[in-house]
């Protein structure tokens, strides 16, 4: 069971039989959204010391929703995001909740 407020929590599962028989549950391939698609909310500027499940917390009041701001700003390795003061993070809504087009702009 995943948690709802996992990233993966929309992702279907599949199984996959080995070749001996025994069948093997998993999830598939969880495809990023494009930040351009989503809805942006709101910004945060980064300042020395910030961590993403501090500005998730403070964002989504959930910490564990990190993942959705490396998302929206095209992360492949969250920690960068916070590196660097004076940062821009757009904070969006989630791509189920995002209109079409309504992108907002995108992060530096």
């Amino acid at each position: 069971m995943i948690e709802p407020n996992s990233r993966y929590h929309a992702v279907p599962t599949t199984t996959y039989t080995l070749p001996g028989g025994r069948t093997v549950a998993h999830l598939r391939r969880r495809f990023l959204p494009r930040p351009e698609e989503l809805t942006a909310v709101g910004e945060h500027v980064v300042v020395a010391g910030d961590r993403l499940d501090r500005i998730a917390a403070r964002s989504y009041g959930d910490p564990e929703q990190s993942w959705r701001i490396a998302d929206a700003n095209r992360a492949t390795r969250p920690d960068e995001l916070t590196a660097v003061p004076g940062r821009r993070l757009r904070i969006t809504l989630p791509a189920e909740a995002s209109a079409p087009g309504a992108g907002g702009g995108t992060a530096p």
